[in-house]
């Protein structure tokens, strides 16, 4: 497991708990529920978007290893 994919799944992790705590505020008629759940939504989108950048350069750095395999193999 890669650092940006551990960071992203922190980020989902903390993201959703913060949209949960959010909910449980909105229940008490707390005006902060708005806060924890703006800050739950960016936290989980910063998540899902460094989990899905960790995927693209594992598939690059594969591509890139294959096609250095074959230029050595060529050679």
């Amino acid at each position: 497991m890669n650092k940006y994919l551990l960071r992203g799944l922190i980020g989902i992790i903390v993201g959703l708990a913060c949209c949960i705590i959010g909910l449980f505020l909105m229940g008490q008629d707390r005006p902060l529920y708005k806060w924890a759940m703006v800050v739950g939504v960016i936290v989980f989108g910063l998540g899902f978007l460094t989990t899905l950048y960790s995927l693209i350069r594992k598939i690059e750095r594969r591509s890139l290893l294959d096609e250095r395999k074959e230029q050595q193999k060529n050679e």
